[in-house]
């Protein structure tokens, strides 16, 4: 056995944060089992997860004095990781596959710990085939003690950095938000101490960590306040990747037994398996967009909201979700907002159901290069209907004309935000759309074509019973003697007709009127507005531009004469 023997060396503090990770990248990437981003986050986090449970097993173990580990004790990462003389090569590649994996996978017991556990191990993989090369990244992570506040700190911008490697890891780049997304929604949704928060497609946890980040800096004054924290963060999260991140994320923030980080599914039960008891006060959420779901999920929802595409299934559960009260911020694609159909009818819902009045509008590439589509962050209230919606178009910072992974979105960006968000006022920014006022019009215009469609309709079902008792009479003419009854059969077959012709029109007629007033009414709910002042500039400075046109092509008129005039003078002057 090939053994391991160095000194531990001091957390170089100064030491970039980006060279740290690009150390473990590089190891990895000597490794043929390790193909792209995506497989380097997945194999560093569950080691890091076991690296920071056994770290905070050892806190617990200072302040409990019966305490005892879950983990069998030669699997726990002290044993056959952390010592300075650690088992290597292939053997170190045997015990991870044939003993770590499959133990923790099948770990026995019910308590939060064990579960979170075997959920962490459940899909993991270890992806590396090079034992040596797997112990030069446990020695790197080993220079990390995460009770210490310094490493924990440092570690904290390490773990955000690997976070956002996802943007550019594929598909994987839909389970981070950017930090500053993160950050506004949850400043200005402002949970307090004691409300539940949920994020019901967690991905890797930023909505999470914010929160808990939140509530520390301004509500939590103690022990007591720590504890309530500790239980009022709740996430679900389907994938097996960013499961793993999140509950290290969590860990690594102080929740101790992160059980509420479930690995499942959000939609699986729709909204007819929410209960009053189920519902929370707060949501933070970037569900994902532009996919669709598994067959069957849709019908866990009501008939008139079903869709296959996941952020609008979402967006349903979400209303459910919360109680009365409740609040929500959630990151929606433009298509969200100028969808027709059955998003114009879930879009109804939430603004029947909830107070939407604030939209963000973002620019393209937040979320670069994962996705360059356009976004926009909404806010709703849950308990009364939709009055005026507020619009904010969100600029790019001076000089910048599009975001990426070296230049992504700053916090600092949202301050015009933050200030006008308590003072709200029209600028160059900011509108306000009267949407009680619209509604009403439009149902006032599309009244009389829907009243139309109904009496048509009524008219029509008339005419059919008209129809079917003619059928009726027919029959019993031909059942008592058709040959004798044959010149009544035929004027009243003459008759039904008649009557059948009359209904099929006046069931076009209802269509073509019902059509004209659902075009009248549900436009309303095309809420991809630009902004007004933009427009009003665009068109003084078209305006303007015409205008310097015209005085153009004047002077260029008054020249041109000039140049003939001058022109003829010359030419008579020189004949005479």
């Amino acid at each position: 056995m090939q053994k391991i023997c160095r000194k531990k060396p001091k957390v170089d503090y100064d030491m970039s944060i980006s060279g740290i990770v690009k150390s473990i990248q590089d190891i990895m990437r000597k490794d043929a089992g390790v193909d792209g981003d995506a497989q380097r986050i997945g194999q560093l986090a569950w080691m890091l997860f076991l690296k920071i449970f056994d770290d905070q097993e050892k806190e617990r173990e200072i302040r409990e004095e019966n305490y005892i580990s879950h983990i069998p004790e030669h699997l726990r990462w002290r044993e056959w990781a952390g010592k300075d003389e650690g088992i290597t090569g292939e053997k170190l590649l045997d015990f991870i596959n044939n003993d770590l994996f499959k133990t923790l996978k099948e770990l026995p017991g019910d308590e939060a710990a064990v579960q979170i556990i075997r959920n962490v191990f459940e899909d993991s993989n270890n992806y590396m085939k090079n034992g040596t090369l797997i112990r030069q990244v446990i020695n790197k992570i080993n220079e990390m003690d995460f009770n210490r506040s310094e490493d924990r700190h440092l570690f904290s911008e390490i773990y955000d950095k690997i976070l956002k490697d996802l943007q550019s890891a594929g598909n994987a780049g839909e389970f981070y938000t950017p930090r500053a997304v993160t950050r506004f929604m949850t400043e200005m949704t402002d949970p307090k101490l004691g409300e539940i928060v949920m994020d019901p497609a967690c991905g890797t946890g930023g909505f999470l960590t914010c929160t808990i980040d939140h509530k520390q800096n301004n509500y939590v004054k103690g022990p007591k306040d720590l504890a309530i924290l500790q239980k009022s963060v709740f996430g679900i999260e389907k994938k097996q990747l960013p499961f793993t991140l999140c509950v290290t994320n969590m860990l690594l923030h102080g929740i101790e037994a992160p059980s509420q980080i479930r690995h499942d599914n959000a939609l699986r039960g729709g909204t007819n398996s929410i209960s009053d008891k189920d519902r929370v006060n707060v949501i933070l959420t970037n569900p994902p967009f532009g996919g669709q779901e598994e067959d069957g999920i849709e019908k866990n929802f009501k008939a008139n909201l079903q869709s296959r595409e996941t952020a609008d299934l979402f967006l349903v559960l979400i209303i459910r979700m919360l109680k009365p009260g409740g609040r929500c911020a959630i990151v929606l694609p433009d298509g969200t907002l100028f969808g027709d159909g059955i998003k114009a009818r879930i879009k109804a819902h939430l603004l029947e159901e909830c107070d939407l009045h604030t939209i963000v509008r973002l620019p393209n590439g937040v979320f670069n290069p994962y996705t360059g589509i356009k976004t926009n962050l909404l806010f709703f209230t849950k308990g009364k209907p939709t009055e005026e919606i507020w619009f904010y178009e969100h600029p790019y910072p001076e000089g910048c004309k599009s975001y990426s992974k070296t230049k992504p979105m700053r916090i600092e960006e949202f301050e015009p935000e933050k200030a006008w968000w308590h003072e709200r006022a029209e600028n160059e920014h900011a509108w306000k759309l009267d949407f009680k006022k619209i509604k009403a019009d439009a149902l006032s215009r599309a009244k009389p074509h829907w009243d139309e469609s109904e009496a048509a309709g009524a008219a029509a079902m008339n005419l059919e019973a008209q129809v079917r008792s003619v059928t009726k009479d027919i029959a019993e003419l031909k059942k008592a003697d058709e040959k004798k009854n044959k010149k009544k059969i035929k004027d009243l077959e003459n008759q039904q007709r008649q009557i059948q012709n009359e209904a099929v029109a006046l069931r076009e007629k209802a269509k073509l009127a019902k059509e004209a007033g659902d075009a009248v009414y549900w436009h309303i709910y095309n809420l991809d507005m630009s902004n007004p002042h933009q427009a009003a500039a665009e068109k003084r400075d078209s305006e303007k531009m015409l205008k310097e046109y015209k005085t153009l092509l004047k002077d260029i008129a008054e020249v041109r004469d000039q140049l003939k005039q001058e022109l003829m003078n010359a030419l008579g002057g020189g004949a005479a």
